[in-house]
C-alpha cells in the first residue's frame, strides 16, 4: 500500500506536474507510454498462447493472421485507453470509427460473416482434415479449413471451396468421426432352399472376416415373406476407415457361398389359373361380315391411283376433234 502512496507521490510532484503542451503534463505521457508498453506485454502474450494452442488445428498461413490479428486488436484497444492522458478527445473518432465500422459492415457482412464462421469452426472442430463429410448435399474429404472458406475434394476428384458461414450454418453428416459404421444387406433366397442353413453360411463368413466387428455384433435374420422368395436380413458393423472395402467384399462373399450351397436368387414369379367351367365366348377366328366389312373399310382408305394424260398427237388430235357450230335446230320445227 505504501508503494502505491509513494508512486502517486511522484506523479503528482511537481516535475511530473509540469505542463508539456497546452495542459499535458510529463506525468500523462508517462502514463500513456505505461498503459501502451503494457498493451504490447498483454498482446504479445495472448498471441504466443493463440499460436501454441491452434499450431495443430490451424495451418501455417491462417494460424500467423490469428495471431496478427489478436496481437493488433489488443494494442488498438491499449493506445485508445491511452490516448485520454494525451488530452485528445474520442468523441470524434468514435463518432467516425462508428460510421465507418456501419459502412464498413455492410460492404464486408459475409466476409467478417465467414471469418467469425472459421474461427468458431477452428474451436468446435465439427470436422477435421481427412475426414468424409457430406455439407448440405456436396460430398467431400475434407483437405483444409481456413479462416474464410473449406477446401475438400470430391470422390471424382474435383476440389471445392465452400464458405465457412455456409458451413457453420448447415448440417454436417460425419461419416468417420465414429470409429465404426454399420452397414446392412437384402438377400433373398427361393421358398424351396433353407433359411436357417442361410443364415449358418451367412454367420460363418461375418466371422471368418477379421474387420467385421463382434461388439456391437452382426444381426441376422429372416425379415420378409416376400412375393418371390424370402428376405433375410443382414447387418454389421466395420471400422469407419475401411467400412467401403467390407461392405463391398462381403457382399459378394454372401453371394458366392449361396451359390455354391444350392442357393439361388429367385426369379419373379405368376401362377394363372384358368377355369375350364367358365365359355370362352370370343369368337376365335373372324365372321364373314365382319371380313368383308373390314377389307371395306380398308379399300376406303386406300388412295386412288393417279390418272396420266396420255399424249397424243396433234395429227390425230384433229382427227378426233367435231366441230361445233351451235346448237341444233332440225328438231325445232
Amino acid at each position: 500500500m505504501s508503494d502505491i502512496i509513494n508512486t502517486t507521490l511522484i506523479f503528482e510532484s511537481s516535475i511530473f506536474a509540469a505542463p508539456v503542451y497546452d495542459i499535458t503534463t510529463v506525468g500523462d505521457i508517462l502514463w500513456f507510454f505505461i498503459i501502451l508498453v503494457l498493451a504490447i506485454i498483454i498482446a504479445k502474450i495472448v498471441s504466443l498462447n493463440l499460436s501454441r494452442f491452434l499450431k495443430d488445428r490451424v495451418r501455417k498461413n491462417d494460424l500467423n493472421l490469428i495471431t496478427k490479428a489478436a496481437y493488433w486488436l489488443i494494442f488498438s484497444i491499449g493506445f485508445l485507453t491511452a490516448l485520454p492522458n494525451l488530452q485528445v478527445d474520442l468523441s470524434g473518432i468514435l463518432v467516425a470509427g462508428g460510421v465507418v465500422g456501419i459502412i464498413i459492415g455492410f460492404a464486408a457482412q459475409s466476409v467478417v460473416a465467414n471469418l467469425i464462421s472459421g474461427i468458431f469452426l477452428i474451436f468446435e472442430q465439427p470436422l477435421k482434415i481427412g475426414e468424409n463429410v457430406l455439407i448440405e448435399d456436396t460430398h467431400i474429404i475434407v483437405e483444409d479449413i481456413r479462416i474464410f472458406s473449406t477446401i475438400g475434394k470430391t470422390f471424382e476428384g474435383i476440389y471445392v471451396r465452400i464458405p465457412n458461414e455456409k458451413i457453420f450454418t448447415t448440417t454436417i453428416t460425419n461419416y468417420v468421426a465414429n470409429t465404426a459404421r454399420r452397414f446392412e444387406y437384402s438377400v433373398e433366397i427361393r421358398y424351396e432352399d433353407d433359411a436357417a442353413r442361410a443364415i449358418e453360411i451367412i454367420k460363418a463368413l461375418i466371422e471368418e472376416e477379421p474387420f467385421c466387428l463382434k461388439n456391437p455384433g452382426p444381426s441376422i435374420y429372416v425379415d420378409e415373406l416376400a412375393a418371390d422368395g424370402v428376405i433375410i436380413k443382414t447387418r454389421m458393423w466395420a471400422p469407419s476407415e475401411v467400412w467401403w472395402d467390407v461392405r463391398t467384399t462381403m457382399l459378394w462373399k454372401i453371394k458366392y457361398a449361396l451359390e455354391e450351397d444350392g442357393m439361388e436368387i429367385p426369379f419373379p414369379q405368376r401362377t394363372i389359373w384358368v377355369n375350364p367351367g367358365e365359355e370362352d365366348n370370343t369368337p376365335s377366328e373372324p365372321t364373314p361380315e365382319r371380313d368383308n366389312a373390314f377389307k371395306n373399310r380398308l379399300q376406303a382408305c386406300k388412295p386412288s391411283p393417279p390418272v396420266f394424260e396420255k399424249t397424243v398427237p396433234e395429227k390425230k388430235r384433229q382427227d378426233y376433234m367435231i366441230s361445233y357450230n351451235g346448237p341444233d335446230e332440225s328438231g325445232k320445227e
